[in-house]
């Protein structure tokens, strides 16, 4: 299993390279060109730019989270085949230079949705964290939310509410109002069938991103939710290039996503993780935590022991993190609580490494 972290890139993270090359057990970031649009073909020179500032930390590039899609494709609109065109010449120039894997999502309008960047945790010892309210959700008007995430990022940009997509935030749900659940996967497909056979070519792994949280919102469809919404994804495709980036705290709102069985079923399938821990509440709501099990409705020891059980060999990140010790950061994306959880998670996976050793 390799250690990586979410950087977004100089000038635009809080967080050094040189930091996270710090991290015991740390061997690349997580990246993407964030300044380029859905649809545009990632340059060489550009990922070559990043490849070299990674290198001089000793870090990889191994993974980009993302390659977004652009709405056509999710649509299934005509201009979807040069979108679709344009999605492949990215993939076979990242592969010329290492990348082995593509993290995607196939959300509609929001990649990801919190009602609060910096709730106070409920355990009252300072620190705050991403939060839901499940019931704020069914009277708050996007716009607004839209307008209040913005205000609450720092001055930082977050992936997937860039400004110049929400600028137009009324024709997209215009767009998506007669889409449904059967309408977007078979879009899904399209796309799929036409990327995977470059993929392979590439050498890269995609792995597409669950829903978060995992249940609609706003009304619009969702396909990357639960077991059954996996299982169809991987049997669209019959290719180790069609995988899934397994995320435990996107899944892990709704109780009855059994993330270990998740796990030891489509571990082939897997050539990304994000491992992090949410505290669920009986109304809905939910709100990120530290990493220790005890803290959260997740048992991410019992995650990480799936992930040893079957040999995983793939790439993993801390996912988010608490905003703790005063750090002023990217909501979410802070050093210490990422660095702290990347430090329970290798306990875990040593004292399962002795453990199959008999030294336990």
């Amino acid at each position: 299993m390799k250690t990586t972290f979410r950087w977004y890139g100089e000038g635009n993270d809080t967080v050094s390279l040189e930091a996270i090359r710090q991290i015991p057990s740390m061997t690349g970031v997580v990246w993407a060109l964030h300044d380029m649009a859905a649809g545009e073909v990632w340059p060489e020179n550009r990922i070559i730019e990043v490849k070299e500032q990674a290198a001089k930390y000793g870090l990889n590039i191994d993974v980009v989270e993302s390659v977004n899609v652009h709405e056509a494709i999710k649509l299934g609109l005509p201009e979807r085949e040069q979108y679709i065109e344009n999605y492949k010449e990215s993939l076979k120039n990242l592969g010329k230079h290492g990348v082995k894997v593509v993290c995607y999502n196939f959300m509609l309008v929001f990649d990801w949705m919190r009602t609060d960047l910096f709730h106070p945790s409920f355990n009252g010892d300072g620190s705050t964290a991403l939060f839901y309210d499940h019931g704020a959700m069914k009277d708050l008007d996007p716009k607004q939310l839209v307008k209040s995430v913005a205000e609450g990022s720092q001055g930082l940009t977050l992936p997937g509410w860039e400004p110049e997509r929400l600028a137009h935030l009324d024709k997209l749900f215009d767009a998506y109002k007669n889409v449904s659940e059967d309408d977007l996967r078979k879009n899904l497909k399209y796309f799929l069938e036409a990327i995977i056979p470059t993929a392979e070519a590439a050498g890269i792994k995609m792995g597409i991103h669950p829903d978060d949280p995992p249940f609609s919102i706003f009304g619009l469809p969702r396909i990357v939710k639960n077991y059954a919404d996996l299982k169809a994804i991987v049997e669209m495709v019959d290719s180790p290039s069609n995988g899934l980036t397994l995320c435990s705290g996107a899944l892990g709102p709704n109780p009855d996503n059994d993330l270990p069985q998740m796990i030891r079923d489509f571990h082939d399938r897997i050539p990304f993780a994000h491992i992090r821990n949410i505290k669920r509440f009986d109304n809905g709501d939910f709100i990120e935590t530290s990493h220790l099990s005890s803290d959260g409705s997740l048992d991410i020891a019992a995650i990480v022991r799936a992930y040893h059980d079957v040999g995983f060999k793939g790439y993993y990140r801390p996912d988010h993190g608490r905003h703790i010790w005063g750090e002023q950061c990217r909501p979410g994306y802070g050093l210490y609580d990422r660095a702290l959880g990347i430090m329970y998670i290798q306990g875990v996976w040593d004292m399962c490494e002795k453990a199959a050793r008999g030294q336990a």
